[in-house]
C-alpha cells in the first residue's frame, strides 16, 4: 500500500508542477536578456512597471500591486516565468495581470487588439531570459 500512495503522490506532484510551468520555449530558442529588460522597462510595450517594481533604477514611479521582480530568477524557473507571462490566469484566475500571449477566451478586448497577443513569442522569451537573470 505505501508504494501505491507514493506513486499517487508523485503523479499528483508532477501534474501540479506541469500546471505551474511551461517548459518549452515559444520560439525554440533562448531569449535575449538585454531585449527583455528593455521590454520590462518600456511603458508602451510590456507595461510591466505599471504594476510591478524591479531593479531598473532609471525608471521612476514603479508599481506595487504585485511582487517585486528583484529575485524573480531565484524564486521561479524559466518554465514557471514563461507560464506566468503567457497566461497568468491559469495559475490565479482572479489575477489582474493580463495574458500576454493567449488570444482566445478573453473578455473586454478592444477590437484593434482582438486575436493579437500583447507580446510576440520572441518578446516573451526575451522577458523570460531577463527575469531569469534576476537572482538577487
Amino acid at each position: 500500500m505505501p508504494r501505491v500512495l507514493a506513486a499517487a503522490a508523485l503523479a499528483l506532484f508532477a501534474t501540479a508542477a506541469a500546471a505551474d510551468s511551461m517548459p518549452d520555449s515559444l520560439t525554440g530558442a533562448r531569449g535575449d536578456p538585454a531585449r527583455g529588460r528593455a521590454i520590462v522597462a518600456n511603458r508602451q510595450v510590456g507595461l510591466c512597471l505599471l504594476c510591478l517594481s524591479g531593479p531598473i533604477p532609471e525608471e521612476r514611479f514603479q508599481g506595487d500591486l504585485a511582487p517585486d521582480l528583484k529575485g524573480a530568477g531565484k524564486r521561479w524557473t524559466q518554465a514557471q516565468l514563461r507560464a506566468r507571462i503567457v497566461d497568468s490566469r491559469k495559475l490565479n484566475p482572479s489575477t489582474i495581470m493580463p495574458s500576454y500571449y493567449r488570444t482566445e477566451g478573453l473578455t473586454r478586448v478592444a477590437p484593434a487588439f482582438a486575436g493579437k497577443p500583447l507580446l510576440s513569442a520572441e518578446q516573451i522569451e526575451d522577458v523570460v531570459a531577463y527575469l531569469g537573470t534576476l537572482n538577487e
